[in-house]
């Protein structure tokens, strides 16, 4: 890659990240600005297509917020990009739909592992390999959720390529499918269902980098099932706090080390 090119899709060249080994990614471009606006001195970039990126601070080290848009796709391809732009380190903010009882709407969710029961992933490697996150983060943001208050749970998510696919299964061909993997994932204790962790984990994987998820559970079907109380929660404040935190705490260790 020469110096100066412009990365295909995200638009963005290596000068522009101003040597930042850190990205935040929602999936939403909206939520790009909001997290960004948490930073020190917040810098917009860029937008091409479902790319929206901003550029801030965290303890004087530069940290790049970009989204990812939704699904796997535009997952893998902001991931291959952001390697080749110098990125090492990606913590994905996004949120679910609750899958265990105990997993509540307003709850924060860290994806040590995610399901991959979507396409992209399996164009990188074959699916017996799992799809899981780095230790460090993973602890980072389990220790911020705990510190900052918010209840939080540590475990397997499941992604999918199909929203409609999970909420109305019935009228899918393969409905006996998917009905009977959601039962099976719920019953092996998946806490979440959402669109883009496997991917992320599987392409940072094969690329060598950190990745990690942190997701806030907006609300819990299977909850709705048995007329328990599942109000809907989009607080998203929650998990940028806990990415935002998790990243200041892993610099401290950096910085001591």
């Amino acid at each position: 890659m020469q110096k100066n090119e412009v990365m295909y899709h995200i638009g963005l060249k290596k000068e522009d990240l101003q040597g930042a080994r850190y990205a935040i990614l929602p999936g939403d471009p909206g939520r790009v600005k909001l997290i960004a606006e948490k930073l020190d001195n917040p810098l917009f970039l860029k937008t091409n297509r479902e790319y929206t990126s901003f550029l801030g601070e965290i303890k004087g080290e530069k940290i790049l917020v970009i989204s990812t848009g939704m699904g796997g796709p535009s997952t893998a391809i902001c991931v291959e990009e952001l390697a080749m732009l110098g990125i090492k380190n990606l913590i994905r903010v996004g949120t679910s739909g609750g899958m265990q009882i105990g997993v509540k709407a307003g709850d924060i969710v860290i994806a040590s592992g995610a399901i991959r029961q979507e396409g992209t992933s399996k164009e990188y490697v074959p699916i017996e390999f799992p799809a899981v996150a780095d230790i460090d983060l993973v602890v980072a943001l389990r220790d911020s959720a705990q510190e900052l208050g918010y209840p939080n749970h540590v475990g397997i998510v499941q992604c999918k390529d199909s929203f409609y696919g999970q909420h109305d299964p019935k009228r899918m061909p393969i409905s006996y499918e998917l009905e009977n993997k959601w039962l099976a994932w719920c019953k092996a204790g998946c806490l979440c269902s959402e669109m883009e962790t496997a991917t992320l984990y599987i392409v940072s994987s094969i690329l060598k980098l950190k990745a990690a998820a942190v997701l806030l559970v907006i609300w819990n079907q299977e909850r709705e099932k048995l007329g328990l109380d599942n109000e809907e929660v989009f607080d998203v404040d929650k998990e940028i706090n806990v990415a935002i935190k998790a990243i200041e705490k892993l610099i401290n260790q950096e910085n001591i080390a």
